[in-house]
């Protein structure tokens, strides 16, 4: 794709798939303006150690403030809106935050875009929205579950995009990403918890064994978004970006071992275990409509995209803290 001359916003470009999705563009040639979260620290993120982020514009601010919110997307043509609170544990202890950030921050960015009459708003949503699954493959028509205060407030930002899409004509696409996983992301998802353990330990210490996700690396959804954001008849859909194939927690580190050649032994820990009436028992993508669509299909398979996460697993392990239950 040719993105010379596109000017483009990335919130939440500090995260895992944010910094990924910011450097592809810088790549393929857009001007890109990455919104990171403020800490006293000032640092960027992931972004801190990307050789690309000074060809960005990097600004830090927070979704909440809608001053900062409309700077942001002030002069830009398409917004990756991105930024959001994710942990589900957490989402337990401070379910408010979650409304806050994932809802008024949602809100916040599609004011912002529509008084500036972007081209493109591409609004990220989760698999975590469809709760556990009523049937499968699920499409986009399957019913919307909130299984947690965490997926609640993002089906509440889903559907502030879907009416700025139909109440103010904004043209808004929300891709619907299924299990991303790859290089940065947060030990609070089930492969950096594996990965991170089984280089240092023959035991991994997990919740449930027995849920399906449907796994997705990480250079496939941001191909996803990047088709999302350029495709005319995209414009007010949902679109699912998923692999299409479901494998167990347990099934998972059966594979991680085979990848890895280390034995490795399991020990469920009921801390690590959802609340029962709150776990997502089964994740299978229809990405059917991606494919028709956008012309989607992924390109990395989940044991490659294991592979390539676990060796950079082992020259990142300092940013892990193996062992310890990530809220």
């Amino acid at each position: 794709m040719n993105w010379g001359g596109k000017r483009v916003l990335v919130t939440g470009a500090g995260g895992f798939i944010g910094s990924h999705l910011a450097e592809r563009l810088v790549e393929d040639g857009a001007t890109v303006r990455a919104m990171v979260h403020y800490t006293s620290t000032g640092r960027w993120g992931w972004l801190e150690e990307s050789p690309l982020a000074a060809h960005m514009e990097i600004v830090a601010g927070d979704v909440c403030d809608r001053d900062a919110v409309t700077r942001s997307v002030r002069d830009v043509d398409i917004v990756f809106h991105l930024a959001a609170l994710i942990a589900i544990p957490y989402s337990y202890e401070a379910p408010e935050s979650y409304v806050r950030t994932n809802i008024g921050g949602t809100l916040n960015l599609l004011q912002a875009s529509r008084e500036m009459d972007v081209t493109r708003f591409v609004h990220t949503s989760t698999s975590e929205v469809y709760g556990t699954a009523l049937y499968v493959p699920i499409d986009e028509q399957h019913p919307l579950q909130g299984q947690s205060p965490y997926s609640a407030s993002k089906i509440g930002a889903d559907k502030m995009a879907e009416a700025f899409c139909r109440s103010f004509e904004l043209p808004v696409t929300t891709v619907r990403p299924f299990n991303t996983f790859g290089p940065r992301q947060s030990a609070r998802a089930i492969v950096p918890t594996i990965l991170t353990q089984c280089l240092t330990s023959e035991t991994i210490r997990l919740g449930s064994l027995h849920p399906t996700r449907d796994l997705n690396y990480v250079s496939n959804t941001v191909d996803g978004y990047l088709l999302a954001a350029t495709t005319d008849e995209a414009a007010g859909l949902t679109i699912n970006l998923g692999s299409g194939r479901e494998i167990s927690i347990g099934d998972l580190v059966t594979l991680v071992s085979s990848i890895t050649g280390r034995a490795l032994h399991v020990s469920e820990e009921a801390e690590r275990r959802r609340p029962k009436a709150s776990e997502v028992e089964r994740l299978l993508a229809d990405s059917e409509l991606a494919k028709t669509a956008l012309g989607w299909a992924p390109r990395v398979s989940l044991e490659e995209g294991l592979q390539l996460t676990y060796e950079w697993m082992q020259s990142h392990l300092t940013r892990y803290r193996p062992g310890v239950y990530a809220v």
